[in-house]
């Protein structure tokens, strides 16, 4: 695939080249940004040159870079989350394997894919491989909040900073590779600058759709109206943060020509809150919809 091919974090791709042709590669990285960018796969072109028996950013054709490609490099490992957290077990198979030698290049590339998800538990075993990792080993860890990680494991590992994808670069993309076109300016703030969720919301947009078509006029829609043109919100429970989020982007472009709709933004964010504390999901919906529409 090459750098080329990635959208975004253009420092980021000079940093890492850099470090190759310099020879600057440490033991342990840590890729810090928003989720959906793309960091697991700039960390796998980060890994193929690294393992590159050529050495070359550019290479593509040694037998590392071959079979990193069809993911059957056996020194590249790629650790997942197992049911949303990287548990001790899995910590612990890494320390087992650690200790083999590279089959094919000379070094050996580990990467833990939410990484912030890790437990205490395996936080704790995982700082003992990064005192004294043999020679011949690279370990990245992906994440979006550094907060969730161990200070000595921070301590112990060069970080890489990832931005949101600018809006135009997006917009670009997903037209190129996606054919998605003519997308709103509404829609790109609520993609955030991630390719992820952009995919995601373009696969409902029929629901984004009908939520802009409803909030844009919602002064003149009565309560019973709201609630069976909205019903797709109670199906959504999945993807409601996202939901809420479109929804205040919507009140809070159409205010600035009408400032009667600020009022609504709050029950937004009453609503938002009421869910991330457990409260009924659906009963936060019809009181998100009874705020606005009585």
């Amino acid at each position: 695939m090459g750098f080329n091919n990635l959208i975004g974090n253009e420092k980021v791709k000079k940093l890492l080249i850099k470090i190759i042709k310099t020879n600057q590669l440490n033991h342990s990285y840590m890729f810090i940004g928003p989720s959906g960018i793309g960091k697991t796969l700039f960390a796998k072109e980060f890994a193929k040159m690294i393992l590159c028996q050529n050495q070359d950013e550019k290479c593509n054709n040694c037998k590392s870079c071959i079979e990193l490609e069809n993911n059957n490099n056996p020194d590249f490992i790629l650790i997942e989350p197992d049911d949303g957290k990287i548990k001790i077990e899995q910590i612990r198979q890494l320390q087992k394997t650690i200790l083999e030698k590279p089959i094919i290049s000379n070094k050996k590339v580990y990467v833990i894919k939410d990484a912030d998800t890790m437990t205490k538990e395996a936080g704790n075993s995982l700082l003992k491989t990064l005192e004294e990792p043999p020679q011949y080993i690279t370990i990245i860890l992906i994440g979006t909040n550094e907060g969730m990680f161990l200070n000595t494991i921070k301590s112990r590992c060069t970080k890489i900073l990832f931005n949101k994808i600018e809006d135009e670069k997006l917009k670009m993309f997903l037209e190129k590779e996606h054919n998605i076109k003519n997308v709103k300016e509404s829609m790109l703030k609520t993609f955030d600058g991630s390719i992820e969720k952009a995919l995601i919301i373009n696969g409902k947009i029929d629901i984004y759709n009908k939520i802009e078509e409803v909030f844009s006029n919602i002064e003149n829609i009565n309560l019973i109206e709201a609630m069976n043109q909205l019903n797709c919100i109670y199906e959504e429970k999945e993807s409601i943060y996202d939901i809420l989020d479109y929804i205040n982007i919507i009140l809070f472009s159409i205010s600035k020509n009408n400032t009667y709709y600020i009022k609504y933004i709050n029950a937004v964010e009453v609503a938002k809150n009421a869910i991330r504390n457990n409260a009924n999901y659906d009963m936060s919906i019809d009181n998100l919809l009874y705020n606005i529409c009585s």
